[in-house]
This record gives C-alpha cells, sequence and structure tokens, in this order.
C-alpha cells in the first residue's frame, strides 16, 4: 500500500505537475510516451485506491467474520489480492493507450496528447469513461463507508456485550486485554479509511455533481466547478500522502523496513565511494 501511494506521489506530482510543468517540452511530452504517461497514472491511482478497499475488507472480516478469518486473513492471500489488484488495474485500462492523438504538430514532431472526439460521441467510449470514473471514485468511495459502518456496529455491540459478561455496565473499571488490543488493532483501519473518506470526498461530490448533473466539465478557471474540481483533486493526492504518513505512525514493521532500505542505500553508496577513490588510487 505505501509503495503504491508512492508511484502515485511519483507519477501524479512529480512527472505530472512538477516535471512536465517546469518543461513542457521535455521526452515526456511526445506523443509517443503522453498515452503511458496518462495510462501510468490512471493505473497508480486506482491501484491505490482499491488496494485500500481490500484492506477495509480484510479488517471488517478479521473483526466481524471470526470464521472465515482463518481462511482469508493470511499472507498467501494477502499476496494474491495484492497480486490480482495489480493485475485488473493494468488490464482494465489499457484502452488508453488508444485514446489519444497528438495535440498538435511542430517540425513534424509530434507533441501532447488529446482524447480523440470519437471519445465524446461513441457509446463504447463513453461507457468505458463511465466504468472507469464510477471504478475509481464511487464504488470505492460507498464500499469504504460500508465496510466501516458495519465494522462500527460489530464493535459497538460487542463491546456492549463484553461489558455485560464482564459486569462492567454497573460503573466498575476492570481493565480488558481482549477490547484494548482490538482498539489497537482498528487504529490503523479508521486511520487510513478516515483519511481516504475524507480527502476523496470532495472529489466523489464534484464527480457526481458534474458527470451526473452537467456531464461536461466548464474550463473556465474562475467557475466554482472548475476550482472544486481542481481542489478535490489536490485533497485526492493528499490521500496518498496522508496514508503513507499513517504507516509510518502506526506500524513498526514499516518504519523498521524503512529504516533497512536507508541503510542499505547508505552502505551501497559508501561501497561504491570506496570502490571510485580506491580505483583513481590505482590509476595514480
Amino acid at each position: 500500500m505505501a509503495m503504491s501511494d508512492l508511484l502515485v506521489l511519483t507519477f501524479h506530482v512529480l512527472l505530472q505537475k512538477i516535471f512536465t510543468h517546469h518543461f513542457p517540452y521535455s521526452f515526456l511530452s511526445y506523443t509517443a510516451i503522453c498515452p503511458s504517461l496518462v495510462y501510468l497514472r490512471i493505473v497508480t491511482l486506482d491501484y491505490s485506491v482499491w488496494l485500500t478497499v481490500s484492506f477495509t475488507f480484510d479488517r471488517f472480516v478479521s473483526i466481524c467474520c471470526q470464521q472465515l478469518k482463518l481462511r482469508y486473513c493470511t499472507e498467501r492471500t494477502a499476496a494474491v489480492i495484492i497480486v490480482s489488484m495489480c493485475a485488473l488495474s493494468c488490464l482494465k485500462y489499457i484502452p488508453f493507450h488508444f485514446m489519444y492523438e497528438p495535440q498538435f504538430i511542430i517540425d513534424k514532431v509530434q507533441w501532447g496528447c488529446r482524447a480523440k472526439a470519437v471519445f465524446f460521441t461513441s457509446a463504447g467510449w463513453v461507457s468505458f469513461s463511465w466504468i472507469c470514473s464510477l471504478s475509481l471514485s464511487l464504488l470505492p468511495f460507498f464500499l469504504v463507508l460500508l465496510l466501516n459502518g458495519l465494522t462500527v456496529r460489530h464493535i459497538l455491540a460487542a463491546s456492549r456485550v463484553r461489558r455485560v459478561l464482564k459486569g462492567l455496565n454497573n460503573g466498575q473499571k476492570k481493565s480488558d486485554g481482549e477490547m484494548e488490543n482490538r482498539q489497537k488493532s482498528i487504529v490503523l483501519l479508521f486511520a487510513v479509511s478516515g483519511s481516504y473518506i475524507l480527502l476523496w470526498m470532495t472529489a466523489t461530490v464534484t464527480f457526481m455533481c458534474t458527470r451526473l448533473a452537467v456531464n461536461v466539465l466548464d474550463q473556465n478557471h474562475t467557475s466554482p466547478a472548475y476550482i472544486a474540481n481542481d481542489v478535490g483533486s489536490l485533497l485526492m493526492l493528499m490521500s496518498s500522502c496522508a496514508n503513507t504518513c499513517i504507516y509510518g505512525m502506526t506500524q513498526s514493521k514499516f518504519r523498521e523496513e524503512v529504516k533497512n532500505a536507508v541503510k542499505y542505500l547508505l552502505t551501497r553508496v559508501v561501497k561504491l565511494v570506496k570502490f571510485n577513490r580506491s580505483t583513481a588510487h590505482i590509476s595514480k
């Protein structure tokens, strides 16, 4: 999940928002490369979103479905889901490679890419656009809301039952190790899902207003619809950044893996510097 979020930041923020803005005529602006860059952006974003949904469902099964938990919540199942989600995201958006044409031509060199006119008129392309939009925005948003609601309801019901069984309903204060462990186990769930819901809410509402109501986004930069769409995109990208920070603050294993990666990188750099120095000394 952390790697998928970092890929979103790489392709959406570093390459699209920063690099192509400051270097508009770089190799990334060639028509031969532009559709692939668009494809990678949408694939990484879709993969990140559905990993969040998968993680929410995994926590729902772990907390609410004790019988299914033994078969579902395993490392093998997690690996299968991670690979399957990646494959589905890659296959789902393959048509993106065929929906663009050169934006302009300078000295017989094709620059930029824009959607073909048939994309807005053909029933097939319009259906594909709706499927992609629903799969990326509305469906994951409501699935996360639904799964979190069911999980919260189960936790509240289980807490009331445990208080009754342990005699805590009469005001006595006793420590409950099981409930404390359960509370710790759901901190990450609500942190990730809560940030996703809050940061994707604007983008989802904007999608409903523009696609379902007016169907065409006003390109006037001062219009409320355009500003809302830009703000939604900003918050949507912040969701990936927030998730990575949440993993670092709540998961000790994640912090340990990051430390190991940094140590490995520094070790390789030191070895490379020493090798270059020794080579230079021998050549002298």
